[in-house]
């Protein structure tokens, strides 16, 4: 058995799956169990109580209006938790509906409804739709983030969070400012799917090494051949910087 293990507590994987956000929980198992490092698993269904007392990472995905209530809903009992467990520098990966519910409140049609208040944010609705293709420069990964939004939200951040990075094609978190989602602790926040972590190694190695440093007092990381998931980030990344792709 391997020497280190990491847990990942996976929410309501049946609700929150859009454009195949599950696939980021394949790519960290696969990039951890590489490196000998053991995954642990732990998909949270509706119904069932998360307890992050003993996770490393947790990963909430993006869904429909209705789910993102219903996850909502349920995580709210367990908000002190989940709380405590980003004080603590739990790493914690949120993506679009999920990303919403870090905030104070988000839009739902003309409803403001409560949120998880996790990081100081906060989203409302807008027209229209902000969909395509995204590429954001941000210092969590060596390699542009390529991917997929598609949100009428606009989320806007509190004055010590800062972004995820910035928008170098496409339109992030309002269409307005270039920013697009959110860093706090070790928490990521976004609105790309894609879903996220196959074209984006490096964000998968960086909440796996932040992970780690909590876990075992160490970030360091034996490199991986990345070669197929790089080019596959290259390309994306110079069709849609080179104007061949409409927005």
């Amino acid at each position: 058995m391997s020497a280190r293990r990491l847990k990942v507590v996976h929410l309501f994987p049946e609700l929150l799956n859009l454009y195949g956000d599950s696939g980021n929980i394949l790519v960290l198992r696969s990039r951890m169990a590489w490196r000998g490092i053991e995954p642990v698993v732990e998909e949270v269904h509706f119904g069932e109580t998360p307890s992050f007392a003993d996770a490393d990472i947790a990963f909430i995905g993006g869904g429909s209006d209705r789910e993102q209530r219903i996850v909502c809903e349920s995580l709210l009992a367990q908000r002190a938790e989940l709380a405590s467990f980003v004080e603590d520098g739990g790493a914690l990966l949120a993506v679009c509906g999920g990303y919403q519910l870090l905030g104070s409140e988000y839009a739902m049609g003309d409803e403001a409804v409560q949120g998880l208040s996790l990081v100081d944010l906060y989203t409302d609705h807008g027209d229209p739709r902000l969909i395509g293709n995204i590429v954001v420069e941000s210092p969590i990964s060596p390699q542009p983030i390529v991917g997929y939004e598609n949100h009428a939200g606009r989320t806007h951040l509190g004055e010590g969070v800062t972004p995820l990075g910035q928008v170098l094609y496409g339109h992030g978190n309002d269409g307005e400012t270039g920013q697009e989602g959110c860093l706090y602790k070790n928490v990521v926040g976004t609105y790309v799917h894609g879903p996220l972590l196959p074209k984006n190694p490096g964000v998968a190695d960086w909440l796996i090494a932040r992970a780690l440093e909590r876990r075992y007092g160490t970030s360091e990381l034996e490199p991986l051949d990345d070669a197929v998931e790089l080019e596959a980030n290259r390309v994306m990344y110079e069709r849609l910087m080179s104007g061949k792709v409409a927005e």
